[in-house]
């Protein structure tokens, strides 16, 4: 049984508005209701808590300390409710929201233009993609699986290999001053580092046969579309995965210096809690997924096993 009482819809979503935009009166404005209504329900909220959210400055409102942390907070359990409610109207159509951390970069260039048909075939399911680069607890968020870039040891999930990564390097034509007759070649231009992968410059030079410590050396972006960016402005030569920029090499200036075909020694998962009963969108999700992975490493067989067994 709760021993305290929470706070009624009405004040939180005033209280949400109005910390949003630090203005009762846009509150009042989004919520159709008249200024002296939202300070009023806020003030009781106020005395509920016993807590301070606002301190008033002339014509403004601000947020105090207190209510900075209770407003995201707030907006964080509205945001989740809007998330359950849609499920659930959802699932009474027999379909529903599956929620899906994915990387950007592999969202854009492979996954979302496949999603077409995926929509044809599962109409009433529907996919939410929001961005995590790294693990996660899933029981901290609403995200019920995610595309995962590395080995399949995610704590406390199962996970269904996709397929392997070939990386290749790619620079600016202008870049180049001569034609690069070795891997070793590369060195002698700026080699430009993903943060999330920090040793793949080390680990593809070493694939292909040289070890020279210059392979750590070089600035670094968190995002392969930085990357390719940097790459494209000349500032140096980037390792990515091929399917990020096979399609797009010449609308974006950039020439492969050195074919030599190499896999990373990670891959592509979808991954998604052991434990918990999962419902038709993760099945059917899950079953579209895997079929598209095969097919696509049907036409490009390298990267069709795991990298241990490549």
């Amino acid at each position: 049984m709760r021993k305290f009482k929470i706070p009624n819809m009405g004040a939180l979503l005033a209280f949400e508005a109005a910390a949003r935009h630090e203005s009762f009166t846009h509150a009042a404005r989004e919520l159709f209701l008249t200024e002296s209504a939202v300070s009023r329900q806020i003030n009781t909220l106020e005395s509920n808590l016993g807590v301070r959210l606002f301190v008033r400055v002339k014509q403004r409102v601000v947020l105090t300390k207190a209510g900075k942390v209770y407003s995201a907070q707030v907006r964080r359990s509205l945001e989740q409710l809007d998330r359950d409610t849609l499920s659930i109207i959802a699932h009474g159509s027999g379909g529903g929201y599956l929620e899906l951390a994915v990387l950007p970069t592999f969202a854009s260039q492979w996954l979302i233009p496949r999603l077409a048909a995926f929509n044809a075939q599962y109409p009433d399911v529907r996919v939410n993609m929001g961005v995590r680069t790294g693990t996660f607890p899933f029981a901290e968020t609403h995200f019920e699986a995610a595309i995962h870039y590395g080995k399949p040891t995610w704590p406390g999930t199962s996970a269904d290999f996709l397929f392997s990564e070939e990386v290749v390097p790619v620079c600016a034509a202008s870049l180049l001053k001569r034609p690069v007759q070795s891997a070793a070649d590369l060195l002698d231009y700026p080699l430009l580092h993903s943060t999330t992968r920090p040793d793949g410059w080390a680990s593809w030079l070493a694939s292909v046969g040289v070890d020279d410590n210059r392979a750590m050396q070089g600035v670094r972006y968190e995002l392969h579309t930085m990357l390719i960016s940097a790459a494209a402005a000349g500032l140096g030569i980037a390792l990515v995965p091929r399917f990020f920029v096979d399609a797009q090499l010449d609308q974006l200036g950039l020439v492969i210096p050195l074919d030599a075909p190499a896999l990373a020694d990670s891959a592509y998962y979808l991954v998604y809690p052991t434990e918990l009963s999962h419902g038709k969108p993760l099945a059917s999700f899950r079953e579209w997924l895997l079929h598209e992975a095969a097919a696509y490493s049907a036409v490009n067989p390298l990267v069709g096993g795991p990298p241990d067994s490549a």
